[in-house]
């Protein structure tokens, strides 16, 4: 856990979910900078994610995966329209702020950074700590659709019906559109660049062979 004492804890699906300070804290400020698309989303990460981590048993904290789960997105919100760097970045820092900020160790607020800043590239989260690898796969089987048919048609239900998703596809590609499209730049290298191909008309996809072969050196 976050501290020495476990966490109060209420259950979801059989899922524990944080019910600390710490959590509800969390849970506050991502409820006033989100809306109800990103609010929901990110509490359906947090519950997949951990669903996942303990079919998998994983040894995984969960106060720092409900963070992780929570902020993920919050670069997406209208807080950091003005911002230049990745929103994964944005989601991290703002994390990692709000966990060293309630004294919780900087090797356990950089798990949930690294979780967050990691979350839109593929595989490698996977191969890191729990706390890691768990917002990702959350993440994956709410927005992709990766280990839908692994997750028990009642946990899915319940969770679904606690956290809904009406016209979850549509809304979130825009959600995405909107949080992207004024630093296009931030998108190569992840797959948020596939969006802003999509959705905007002059947007030209960097390519890693022409900036090779067009840099400064000579040869």
């Amino acid at each position: 856990m976050t501290t020495n004492d476990p966490a109060p804890t209420s259950t979801l699906a059989g899922i524990p979910v944080p019910d600390s300070r710490l959590a509800g804290e969390a849970t506050e400020l991502v409820r006033d900078l989100t809306d109800d698309l990103i609010y929901h989303h990110s509490h359906r990460v947090y519950l997949f994610g951990a669903h996942h981590g303990l079919s998998h048993r994983l040894a995984f904290d969960p106060e720092l995966l409900y963070v992780g789960a929570l902020f993920h997105d919050l670069g997406l919100t209208e807080k950091f329209r003005t911002s230049q760097q990745r929103f994964e970045i944005d989601g991290a820092d703002e994390a990692r702020a709000f966990l060293t900020a309630r004294g919780i160790p900087e090797d356990r607020a950089r798990l949930v950074w690294e979780g967050i800043a990691l979350h839109t590239t593929p595989e490698i989260p996977h191969h890191m700590a729990p706390e890691v690898a768990l917002v990702t796969a959350g993440v994956e089987l709410d927005v992709l659709g990766i280990g839908y048919d692994a997750l028990p048609p009642e946990t899915r239900e319940a969770v679904v019906a606690a956290h809904p998703r009406p016209d979850f596809k549509r809304r979130i590609l825009r959600a995405f559109h909107a949080g992207l499209a004024h630093r296009p730049q931030t998108a190569f290298g992840n797959v948020k660049a596939d969006v802003l191909d999509r959705f905007e008309a002059d947007y030209t996809r960097p390519n890693f062979v022409r900036i090779i072969e067009e840099s400064p050196w000579p040869a």
